[in-house]
């Protein structure tokens, strides 16, 4: 049963991060209504636009990659019946889920530092 939730909560993961990385490509991150939350400074000039579209299709989709790819041997163990998964199989999983997390969320505290002098 724990190997289902672990499944779905990097499919879950995986889902939103390519949305987030679709954002990036088609160029709307600093739009109002399909966007994110940015800088005034960054929605006003064109080449931070850029950046931050650049950033989140970059690193969202390298957070996609990064959780779709254990869905393989999750689902294969999920597929067979499922086994009970130890402690350092939760541990690691953990581990790999917060370094998927990160990796994802980047680009949106990198685009908050855009908009400072030091920054450009």
């Amino acid at each position: 049963m724990a190997y289902i939730f672990i499944f779905g909560c990097f499919l879950l993961l995986g889902v939103a991060a390519s949305l987030a990385a679709r954002t990036g490509y088609r160029g709307k991150v600093c739009d109002r209504s399909d966007g994110y939350e940015v800088p005034a400074e960054v929605k006003s000039d064109p080449g931070l636009r850029k950046r931050a579209n650049d950033l989140v299709a970059f690193w969202c989709t390298g957070a996609a990659v990064l959780s779709f790819a254990p869905l393989v041997p999750i689902g294969t163990v999920v597929m067979s019946g499922g086994r009970t998964v130890g402690t350092w199989g939760l541990v690691v999983l953990a581990v790999y889920g917060t370094a998927v997390v990160t990796v994802g969320a980047y680009p949106f505290e990198k685009i908050k530092s855009l908009g400072r002098p030091a920054e450009r």
